[in-house]
């Protein structure tokens, strides 16, 4: 009985089967930055820490110490997000504050 022929590989193959798979460019991550709150004299912790939890979806407890983080050591991180989102929460966040009487100045930084 003869052996039945053996499957060509690939290397083998003449035909149209074979696809080249073209290499996947390298995806830049896009930059993040920290959405900073600076303390003042006039925006109250309590206001601080409702700005937290309502913009930042921050716990009670992360909310509070963050807001103590702010009035101790001057500006602390509400969260950290693409420049696009970073930009469009100071611009969220500083509208309702003003709207409280309360002149909380956001900032954003590069992150790392």
């Amino acid at each position: 009985m003869p052996t039945p022929p053996r499957p060509k590989t690939n290397d083998e193959t003449n035909d149209d089967t074979n696809v080249a798979l073209a290499t996947r460019p390298k995806v830049k991550r896009p930059t993040l930055y920290h959405v900073m709150l600076h303390n003042d004299d006039f925006t109250t912790q309590e206001l601080v820490t409702e700005i937290l939890k309502a913009f930042f979806h921050r716990t009670d407890v992360e909310a509070r110490t963050i807001m103590l983080t702010v009035h101790h050591k001057g500006k602390g991180v509400a969260g950290t997000y693409t420049r696009d989102v970073a930009e469009s929460k100071v611009a969220q966040v500083t509208d309702y504050a003003r709207t409280h009487g309360a002149p909380l100045k956001l900032t954003t930084e590069p992150a790392g």
